[in-house]
């Protein structure tokens, strides 16, 4: 069979029953397509690839940046929400953008002390079924459809995380980078908890009873400092921030940047695997 023959056969089987081709039933208005194909995975990879992509190309000149997290449910005049707009602030004074989950409490508290302090604030928000729109503080808001597309640019784009008091999705955002912290996925990347008589029964508990049976390093307690001071937290934000830029320079520097680099992950990980 020749070549024209071949490409003729082929034609047929895309056509089979002489049936429209597929530029004309992409272009027809009436009757309307079938739009069943949006609620399948593969459109489905695709809206997941977009929000990446918008992701990405949204944050990527952010600079220096820390994710603070805590309750949605504490009115700003909460002594926690307080606390989180005057540390946003600080923040923005040592030239250090703020990132939030984009709700309220001590998300809005933390966007609003960002913005009233005239630096970059953050929201990012996830599409829930009873979630209010992006706080008003945010001058950067992302909505997200996908919790782990949202979480990637939390960790991304930020040099550390501040914790507040919060609840289950503050408890995500913490145990998840502490995962990636101690498997050396990311480095230099304090996670500080703020609120010491909120927090010290997790530490007790994490001490007395998931160390104690050696379900964690001692060690690894050392990766949640803990404290009810703003200087402190801006402090050790800081100090990690000049630590990253000397690894940053010493990989840079190196004839073999990569290799540098897969030592300090090697040197970083505390675990083979997610404990």
């Amino acid at each position: 069979m020749g070549r024209v023959g071949i490409v003729a056969s082929m034609t047929e089987q895309r056509r089979a029953g002489n049936k429209p081709t597929e530029d004309r039933k992409l272009l027809r208005q009436s009757p309307y397509a079938d739009t069943s194909f949006l609620d399948g995975d593969a459109w489905r990879a695709l809206r997941i690839m977009g929000e990446f992509v918008d992701g990405f190309d949204a944050l990527a000149r952010l600079g220096p940046a820390v994710s603070i997290f805590g309750s949605a449910r504490l009115p700003l005049d909460d002594p926690y929400c307080q606390a989180a707009e005057a540390l946003a602030a600080r923040l923005v004074a040592e030239g250090i953008t703020v990132i939030t989950g984009g709700g309220p409490g001590v998300m809005e508290a933390a966007n609003k002390g960002a913005a009233e302090a005239g630096g970059v604030s953050v929201g990012l928000g996830i599409e829930l079924p009873h979630e209010q729109d992006i706080n008003r503080h945010a001058t950067l808001a992302l909505n997200f459809r996908y919790f782990f597309v949202r979480k990637t640019m939390f960790v991304k784009y930020a040099q550390g995380f501040v914790i507040f008091p919060g609840g289950f999705g503050t408890f995500d955002e913490l145990f998840e980078s502490l995962t990636l912290v101690q498997t050396g996925k990311i480095e230099h990347f304090p996670i500080i908890l703020f609120g010491r008589s909120y927090w010290q029964p997790l530490l007790d508990w994490l001490r007395d009873t998931v160390a104690a049976q050696e379900m964690i390093a001692p060690a690894d307690l050392e990766l949640v400092p803990c404290t009810d001071d703003i200087d402190d937290v801006v402090r050790w934000l800081v100090e990690s921030f000049a630590e990253e830029a000397e690894a940053r320079r010493e990989a840079d520097a190196a004839p073999v940047p990569e290799a540098v680099e897969e030592r300090q992950e090697k040197d970083a990980q505390r675990t083979s695997r997610p404990e």
